[in-house]
């Protein structure tokens, strides 16, 4: 087990974890306290004992939290999209064209991606909370900013602004829930996450076309402005602080002993009751294990581990501490300016990592196509021999978010039954690379979809061919993102980091495909368009092959960099 736990191990390598275990004694290492397991499971991270660990939390905390980052990121999804539902009463009125406003989705993508780069510090220096409310806060100006356009320049900056407000859910939010759920709870975390995704994406140009049909267009930035305010009170006065300084604690990982004759590379420790003999720092002691006795040798602890909080003598922290607005890290030197911009450099070097720029494009190219589809509703379904409304056009996001539902499951919860059916198949051994596997569908599915609704929209085919095209389409969305986010937690201890590097590339992709996708269909034709983009999918999902024979090669080579930028980031 302390190959798979401990840096220093030199067989430690990032995103390989043993998460299945019989036996206290396991690679050299017998445990003080037998490593805490849910049924056979091991839980990683293991928790300590204190009370105010967010793993310790019961099912109804961490239910409530989660709720609350499903709001935050279905919201602030949402809120990115409904703009589009304004955009013929902008031109209307105030003769803002719509390039002018296909400029201010590719504004929106800008300040979503740098503004992750920029937000994500603030979790590891004054708490996760705080993340939240400067985004959501930022998002009110934004919308209400947006409520009261006149020009094209109220339109492209209200737009940056709203663009920073959904920066929180990029990285912050995944961050908040791995506070609370376990290594093998990711698959499900992730589907509630690109679950709320989908529903913000999906049904906020139905709302607000509803909403800009019924109101105004107005109180489509204003209504968003209110639910910003309202969620923004929610986190302020119930909303629990995540941030947890695990180090600091005692858990199973921190007492252990060395079997004689094995080196481990480690300073290892025993408090078990035995008979001891030897002097200096090394002694023998003789331990019972499972009836057989086991020679071990414990080395004295330095005296900062001895110092190791016990967390079961620790209380429960009080109302005003667990909902505190700013909880500051311990490691804080002054305001924490200098260690912000250190922060900002580590999470830039994330991206000398091979899986990291694969999740971006995984997750990256979904969102393109986004744009594609949406710019052929809007091109094709206004006229002969669709005639729809806009309610009728905002109505076809609907087969898009079923998909996105059965994607999500297909990738998240049912990916974390069959990641731990490989792992006990790998002799207990969970590879990063499993989640990989999960690609494969999501390439055919979402390429049959993008010809089906290509195509059929250019020759005018029957219905349900369309709908079911925009069905597979949600289908790969859903899924490829739970495949991107799952690969990249799952490969790293540095997750805000890694999550960072995704959103940048994420939405540098699909900034550069709104102002490109126009263009592409007027030059190519729909029918040609749509045929390269199958291909395009197809072809980066099956990136996924290289990686699954020289994912862990590739970890394997790049460990000493994930282990300085580590060492880095904990010594900050």
């Amino acid at each position: 087990m302390d190959q798979y736990t401990n840096r220093d191990h030199p067989d430690f390598i990032p995103g390989t974890s043993n998460i299945y275990s019989s036996t206290n004694l396991e690679n050299g290492v017998i445990y003080k306290n037998k490593l805490k397991k849910e049924g056979d499971v091991i839980l990683i991270p293991q928790p300590s004992d204190s009370p105010n660990d967010p793993l310790n939390w019961s099912k109804n905390r961490k239910y409530a939290h989660f709720i609350v980052m499903a709001l935050v990121t279905g919201l602030t999804a949402g809120t990115s999209n409904c703009a589009s539902s304004s955009q013929d009463s902008l031109n209307e009125y105030y003769g803002i064209s719509y390039d002018a406003m296909n400029t201010g989705a590719g504004i929106l993508f800008i300040g979503i991606g740098y503004g992750t780069l920029f937000v994500a510090p603030f979790s590891y220096l004054y708490g996760r909370k705080l993340a939240y409310i400067v985004c959501l806060g930022i998002g009110l100006v934004g919308n209400i900013w947006f409520g009261y356009s006149h020009d094209t320049s109220d339109a492209l900056w209200s737009q940056l602004l709203v663009g920073i407000s959904e920066s929180c859910a990029e990285a912050a939010v995944q961050l908040s829930l791995l506070d609370i759920y376990y290594q093998h709870q990711l698959g499900s975390v992730l589907t509630g996450y690109i679950l709320s995704t989908s529903i913000g994406t999906y049904l906020a140009p139905l709302f607000g076309n509803l909403i800009s049909n019924n109101l105004s267009f107005r109180w489509v930035g204003w209504l968003s402005a209110i639910f910003s305010g309202v969620l923004i009170l929610v986190i302020l006065f119930a909303t629990e602080e995540t941030y947890f300084e695990r180090h600091r604690y005692q858990t199973p990982l921190t007492s252990k002993q060395s079997i004689q004759g094995i080196d481990n590379g480690t300073t290892l420790v025993s408090t078990h009751k035995a008979d001891e003999s030897g002097t200096g720092d090394e002694k023998t002691i003789n331990s019972k294990n499972e009836d057989e006795k086991v020679q071990t040798k414990q080395q004295i602890v330095p005296a900062a581990e001895e110092e190791l909080i016990d967390g079961s003598k620790e209380p429960m922290n009080g109302y005003w501490k667990r909902f505190a607005i700013i909880t500051t890290s311990s490691r804080l030197q002054g305001w924490g300016f200098k260690q912000y911009w250190k922060y900002i450099w580590i999470n830039v070097r994330m991206f000398c990592f091979p899986g990291v720029i694969l999740s971006g494009l995984f997750w990256g190219m979904q969102n393109a196509f986004l744009s594609f589809y949406l710019t052929t509703m809007d091109t094709y379904f206004y006229d002969d021999p669709y005639n729809y409304s806009n309610v009728g056009v905002a109505v076809m996001n609907i087969p898009c978010m079923i998909g996105a539902i059965f994607g999500c499951i297909y990738a998240g919860s049912f990916s974390d039954y069959i990641v731990l059916w490989m792992a006990r198949r790998n002799n207990g051994v969970l590879e990063a690379e499993f989640r990989l596997y999960f690609a494969f569908v999501s390439a055919v599915i979402g390429s049959a979809g993008l010809l089906m609704f290509g195509i059929g929209t250019q020759r005018v085919l029957a219905k349900p061919v369309i709908y079911a095209g925009l069905a597979f389409i949600g289908f790969a969305f859903g899924s490829a993102g739970d495949i991107a986010l799952g690969y990249v937690m799952e490969g790293s201890d540095l997750i805000l980091e890694s999550m960072v590097c995704v959103a940048i590339i994420n939405n540098t992709i699909s900034c550069i495909f709104t102002f490109t996708c126009s263009l592409w269909l007027d030059a190519s034709g729909t029918e040609n368009t749509y045929i390269a983009l199958a291909v395009i999918n197809f072809a980066v999902m099956m990136l996924a092959i290289p990686f699954i024979f020289y994912g862990k090669t590739f970890r394997m080579k790049t460990k000493k960099w994930y282990l300085e930028l580590l060492e880095a980031r904990d010594n900050i």
